[in-house]
Protein backbone atom coordinates (compact mmCIF):
# COMPACT_ATOMS: atom_id res chain seq x y z
CA UNK A 1 0.00 0.00 0.00
CA UNK A 2 1.69 3.75 -0.82
CA UNK A 3 2.34 6.02 2.07
CA UNK A 4 0.03 8.64 1.69
CA UNK A 5 1.95 10.54 4.33
CA UNK A 6 4.76 11.26 2.12
CA UNK A 7 4.05 14.78 0.93
CA UNK A 8 5.97 14.40 -2.98
CA UNK A 9 3.95 17.63 -3.75
CA UNK A 10 6.31 20.12 -1.93
CA UNK A 11 9.41 22.25 -3.17
CA UNK A 12 12.60 19.98 -2.06
CA UNK A 13 13.74 20.18 1.31
CA UNK A 14 16.88 22.06 0.66
CA UNK A 15 14.45 24.92 -0.61
CA UNK A 16 11.84 24.67 1.80
CA UNK A 17 13.10 24.53 4.75
CA UNK A 18 12.65 27.56 7.32
CA UNK A 19 15.52 30.35 6.58
CA UNK A 20 16.62 33.27 8.51
CA UNK A 21 15.92 36.03 9.45
CA UNK A 22 14.15 33.76 12.66
CA UNK A 23 12.54 36.04 15.68
CA UNK A 24 14.80 37.26 17.84
CA UNK A 25 15.49 35.01 21.26
CA UNK A 26 18.03 33.64 23.60
CA UNK A 27 17.63 30.76 26.32
CA UNK A 28 19.67 30.09 29.29
CA UNK A 29 22.04 26.91 28.75
CA UNK A 30 20.96 24.31 28.06
CA UNK A 31 17.79 25.73 26.56
CA UNK A 32 14.64 23.80 25.51
CA UNK A 33 13.29 22.76 21.97
CA UNK A 34 10.23 23.23 23.13
CA UNK A 35 10.48 27.30 23.48
CA UNK A 36 12.29 27.40 19.91
CA UNK A 37 10.92 29.34 17.37
CA UNK A 38 10.10 28.20 15.08
CA UNK A 39 9.99 24.72 16.40
CA UNK A 40 13.10 22.25 14.47
CA UNK A 41 11.64 19.88 11.74
CA UNK A 42 12.53 16.54 13.20
CA UNK A 43 9.89 14.23 12.61
CA UNK A 44 11.23 13.82 8.41
CA UNK A 45 7.96 13.11 7.29
CA UNK A 46 9.26 12.12 3.55
CA UNK A 47 11.61 9.50 4.98
CA UNK A 48 10.74 6.31 4.57
CA UNK A 49 11.67 3.77 7.07
CA UNK A 50 12.55 -0.02 5.76
CA UNK A 51 13.32 -1.70 8.89
CA UNK A 52 17.04 -1.30 8.61
CA UNK A 53 17.17 -1.49 12.52
CA UNK A 54 14.55 -3.84 13.53
CA UNK A 55 15.87 -5.33 16.87
CA UNK A 56 18.79 -3.49 17.68
CA UNK A 57 19.23 -1.55 21.03
CA UNK A 58 20.29 1.90 21.02
CA UNK A 59 21.81 4.79 23.18
CA UNK A 60 21.61 8.39 21.65
CA UNK A 61 22.97 11.34 24.65
CA UNK A 62 21.81 14.52 24.09
CA UNK A 63 18.64 12.63 22.86
CA UNK A 64 15.98 15.12 24.57
CA UNK A 65 16.08 17.59 21.73
CA UNK A 66 17.74 18.62 18.68
CA UNK A 67 20.01 16.20 16.38
CA UNK A 68 19.69 13.67 19.33
CA UNK A 69 15.67 13.89 19.03
CA UNK A 70 15.74 13.59 15.64
CA UNK A 71 18.23 10.50 15.41
CA UNK A 72 16.51 8.66 18.43
CA UNK A 73 12.91 8.82 16.32
CA UNK A 74 14.36 7.68 13.20
CA UNK A 75 15.84 4.70 15.10
CA UNK A 76 12.86 3.85 16.52
CA UNK A 77 10.91 4.05 13.26
CA UNK A 78 13.40 1.36 12.23
CA UNK A 79 12.66 -0.68 14.31
CA UNK A 80 15.47 0.13 17.47
CA UNK A 81 14.35 0.69 21.10
CA UNK A 82 16.62 3.54 22.48
CA UNK A 83 18.04 5.20 25.49
CA UNK A 84 18.40 8.44 25.53
CA UNK A 85 20.46 10.90 28.12
CA UNK A 86 19.42 14.73 29.50
CA UNK A 87 20.17 17.15 32.05
CA UNK A 88 17.44 17.12 34.60
CA UNK A 89 16.21 20.82 33.25
CA UNK A 90 16.02 19.13 29.92
CA UNK A 91 12.95 16.68 31.41
CA UNK A 92 10.12 18.34 29.26
CA UNK A 93 11.78 17.79 25.99
CA UNK A 94 13.02 13.94 26.96
CA UNK A 95 9.90 13.39 27.40
CA UNK A 96 8.53 14.65 24.30
CA UNK A 97 11.04 12.27 22.61
CA UNK A 98 9.96 9.30 24.51
CA UNK A 99 6.55 9.94 23.56
CA UNK A 100 7.46 9.98 20.04
CA UNK A 101 9.36 6.79 19.95
CA UNK A 102 6.56 4.99 22.08
CA UNK A 103 4.20 6.43 19.27
CA UNK A 104 5.84 4.02 16.51
CA UNK A 105 5.69 1.31 18.95
CA UNK A 106 9.53 1.23 20.60
CA UNK A 107 10.58 1.40 24.01
CA UNK A 108 12.76 5.06 24.36
CA UNK A 109 14.89 4.61 28.14
CA UNK A 110 14.88 8.05 30.18
CA UNK A 111 18.41 8.52 31.75
CA UNK A 112 18.94 12.02 33.94
CA UNK A 113 21.99 13.05 35.14
CA UNK A 114 25.27 15.30 33.93
CA UNK A 115 27.73 13.22 31.14
CA UNK A 116 30.57 15.19 32.99
CA UNK A 117 30.89 12.66 35.70
CA UNK A 118 33.00 9.73 35.10
CA UNK A 119 30.52 7.46 37.09
CA UNK A 120 27.07 8.40 35.08
CA UNK A 121 28.28 7.39 32.25
CA UNK A 122 28.57 4.37 33.84
CA UNK A 123 25.78 4.32 34.80
CA UNK A 124 24.27 5.15 31.28
CA UNK A 125 25.61 2.01 29.64
CA UNK A 126 25.02 -0.30 32.55
CA UNK A 127 21.67 1.31 32.89
CA UNK A 128 20.97 0.61 29.05
CA UNK A 129 22.40 -2.89 28.83
CA UNK A 130 19.63 -3.43 32.08
CA UNK A 131 16.80 -1.90 30.75
CA UNK A 132 16.86 -2.79 27.09
CA UNK A 133 18.95 -6.07 27.30
CA UNK A 134 22.22 -4.75 25.23
CA UNK A 135 23.40 -2.21 23.32
CA UNK A 136 23.97 -2.32 19.58
CA UNK A 137 24.68 0.86 18.98
CA UNK A 138 26.40 3.82 20.44
CA UNK A 139 25.48 7.76 19.76
CA UNK A 140 27.93 10.18 21.31
CA UNK A 141 25.64 13.33 20.94
CA UNK A 142 25.52 15.63 23.66
CA UNK A 143 27.88 18.50 23.93
CA UNK A 144 28.05 22.10 24.89
CA UNK A 145 29.74 25.51 23.65
CA UNK A 146 29.73 29.05 24.35
CA UNK A 147 31.41 31.69 22.20
CA UNK A 148 33.89 34.00 23.31
CA UNK A 149 35.36 37.04 21.14
CA UNK A 150 38.75 36.13 22.33
CA UNK A 151 40.44 32.70 23.53
CA UNK A 152 41.71 34.88 26.44
CA UNK A 153 37.86 34.82 27.90
CA UNK A 154 38.25 31.14 27.81
CA UNK A 155 37.48 30.55 31.48
CA UNK A 156 39.45 27.63 33.75
CA UNK A 157 35.84 26.21 34.25
CA UNK A 158 34.50 26.50 30.48
CA UNK A 159 37.40 24.25 29.43
CA UNK A 160 36.56 21.77 32.19
CA UNK A 161 33.50 21.71 30.82
CA UNK A 162 33.39 21.61 27.38
CA UNK A 163 36.29 18.70 27.12
CA UNK A 164 34.05 16.46 29.67
CA UNK A 165 30.99 16.76 28.00
CA UNK A 166 32.03 16.90 24.29
CA UNK A 167 35.52 14.37 24.90
CA UNK A 168 35.97 12.91 28.21
CA UNK A 169 32.07 11.29 27.98
CA UNK A 170 32.69 10.21 23.96
CA UNK A 171 35.62 8.22 25.11
CA UNK A 172 34.15 6.96 28.93
CA UNK A 173 31.01 5.69 27.19
CA UNK A 174 32.92 3.74 24.52
CA UNK A 175 35.47 2.19 27.22
CA UNK A 176 32.29 0.97 29.37
CA UNK A 177 30.08 0.37 25.91
CA UNK A 178 32.45 -1.72 24.10
CA UNK A 179 32.30 -5.02 26.54
CA UNK A 180 28.89 -5.46 26.10
CA UNK A 181 28.63 -4.76 21.99
CA UNK A 182 28.59 -7.34 19.52
CA UNK A 183 29.94 -7.56 16.28
CA UNK A 184 27.84 -5.83 13.87
CA UNK A 185 26.96 -2.94 16.06
CA UNK A 186 28.12 0.79 15.32
CA UNK A 187 30.13 3.56 17.46
CA UNK A 188 28.29 7.17 15.87
CA UNK A 189 30.03 10.62 17.28
CA UNK A 190 29.21 14.23 16.55
CA UNK A 191 31.63 16.20 15.24
CA UNK A 192 31.28 19.82 13.76
CA UNK A 193 32.45 21.55 10.66
CA UNK A 194 34.65 23.83 13.24
CA UNK A 195 36.66 20.58 13.80
CA UNK A 196 37.41 20.65 10.00
CA UNK A 197 37.33 24.54 9.57
CA UNK A 198 37.84 25.90 12.97
CA UNK A 199 35.78 29.18 13.68
CA UNK A 200 37.81 32.17 16.04
CA UNK A 201 34.48 32.55 18.39
CA UNK A 202 35.16 28.61 19.54
CA UNK A 203 38.49 27.58 20.27
CA UNK A 204 37.95 25.26 22.91
CA UNK A 205 34.68 23.93 21.32
CA UNK A 206 36.39 23.58 17.80
CA UNK A 207 39.49 21.42 19.93
CA UNK A 208 36.85 19.20 21.43
CA UNK A 209 35.43 18.30 17.80
CA UNK A 210 38.45 18.22 16.48
CA UNK A 211 39.75 15.62 19.35
CA UNK A 212 36.37 13.73 18.50
CA UNK A 213 36.97 13.23 14.99
CA UNK A 214 40.82 11.42 16.01
CA UNK A 215 39.64 9.96 18.55
CA UNK A 216 37.07 7.90 16.23
CA UNK A 217 39.74 7.28 13.35
CA UNK A 218 41.80 5.45 16.71
CA UNK A 219 38.77 3.85 18.08
CA UNK A 220 37.70 2.29 14.32
CA UNK A 221 41.31 0.94 14.12
CA UNK A 222 41.34 -0.78 17.19
CA UNK A 223 37.93 -1.75 17.35
CA UNK A 224 37.86 -3.52 13.52
CA UNK A 225 38.57 -7.07 14.73
CA UNK A 226 35.88 -7.12 17.03
CA UNK A 227 33.66 -6.32 13.78
CA UNK A 228 32.29 -3.27 15.69
CA UNK A 229 32.65 0.30 13.22
CA UNK A 230 33.16 3.86 14.32
CA UNK A 231 32.51 6.40 12.67
CA UNK A 232 31.50 10.23 13.01
CA UNK A 233 28.98 12.72 11.70
CA UNK A 234 29.84 16.69 11.21
CA UNK A 235 27.26 19.00 10.88
CA UNK A 236 27.29 22.37 9.93
CA UNK A 237 24.64 25.01 11.27
CA UNK A 238 21.63 23.05 12.88
CA UNK A 239 18.76 24.65 14.45
CA UNK A 240 18.71 23.19 17.61
CA UNK A 241 18.38 24.52 21.31
CA UNK A 242 22.48 24.70 21.50
CA UNK A 243 22.68 28.00 19.97
CA UNK A 244 20.33 30.35 21.39
CA UNK A 245 21.38 29.09 24.87
CA UNK A 246 25.09 30.00 23.89
CA UNK A 247 26.37 32.56 26.32
CA UNK A 248 28.22 33.79 23.68
CA UNK A 249 25.29 35.08 20.80
CA UNK A 250 22.97 37.51 21.49
CA UNK A 251 19.09 37.21 20.56
CA UNK A 252 19.96 39.36 17.22
CA UNK A 253 22.61 37.20 16.52
CA UNK A 254 20.29 33.73 16.82
CA UNK A 255 18.04 35.50 14.42
CA UNK A 256 20.66 35.36 11.69
CA UNK A 257 21.95 31.46 12.82
CA UNK A 258 23.10 29.76 9.43
CA UNK A 259 23.26 32.97 7.75
CA UNK A 260 26.18 34.78 9.01
CA UNK A 261 28.78 35.95 7.51
CA UNK A 262 31.00 32.82 6.62
CA UNK A 263 28.22 30.54 6.93
CA UNK A 264 26.62 28.03 4.62
CA UNK A 265 25.91 29.11 1.22
CA UNK A 266 22.50 27.91 1.60
CA UNK A 267 22.16 31.01 4.31
CA UNK A 268 20.12 28.60 6.41
CA UNK A 269 20.93 26.47 8.80
CA UNK A 270 20.02 23.03 8.73
CA UNK A 271 16.70 21.41 10.28
CA UNK A 272 17.67 18.05 12.78
CA UNK A 273 15.45 15.78 9.75
CA UNK A 274 18.24 17.03 7.33
CA UNK A 275 21.02 15.43 9.31
CA UNK A 276 19.39 12.46 11.03
CA UNK A 277 19.32 9.85 8.29
CA UNK A 278 23.24 9.96 8.31
CA UNK A 279 22.76 8.51 11.07
CA UNK A 280 20.51 5.90 10.43
CA UNK A 281 22.80 5.37 7.57
CA UNK A 282 25.95 4.72 9.54
CA UNK A 283 24.17 2.71 12.17
CA UNK A 284 22.82 0.07 9.60
CA UNK A 285 25.24 -2.79 8.90
CA UNK A 286 22.92 -3.33 5.60
CA UNK A 287 23.96 0.55 4.10
CA UNK A 288 27.26 1.06 5.66
CA UNK A 289 29.17 -2.32 6.61
CA UNK A 290 32.40 -1.41 4.80
CA UNK A 291 32.63 2.22 6.23
CA UNK A 292 34.52 2.88 9.37
CA UNK A 293 36.54 5.43 10.78
CA UNK A 294 35.16 8.04 8.55
CA UNK A 295 34.10 11.38 8.91
CA UNK A 296 31.11 12.09 6.90
CA UNK A 297 30.27 16.08 6.66
CA UNK A 298 26.67 17.15 6.63
CA UNK A 299 27.57 20.81 6.32
CA UNK A 300 25.38 22.36 3.71
CA UNK A 301 28.81 22.59 1.70
CA UNK A 302 31.65 21.43 0.25
CA UNK A 303 34.06 20.07 3.57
Amino acid sequence: MANTDIQTDKKPLMQSEPKPPFPEQHQESPGLESKLDPLPRWRAERYQAACKLTGKRALVTGGDSGIGRAVAYLYAREGADVAITYLPSERTDAEETQKAVEEVGCKCILIEGDLTSAEFCKEVINTTVSELGGIDILVSNAAWQNRKSSVTEVSEEELDRTLKTNVYAYLRLVREAVPHMEPGSAIIATGSEVGLQGSPQLPDYGATKGAIHSLTKCLSRELLDKGIRVNCVAPGPVWTPLNPADAGMTAEDVSMFGKEKGSTPMERPAQPEEVSPSYVFLASDADSSYITGVILPVMGQPA
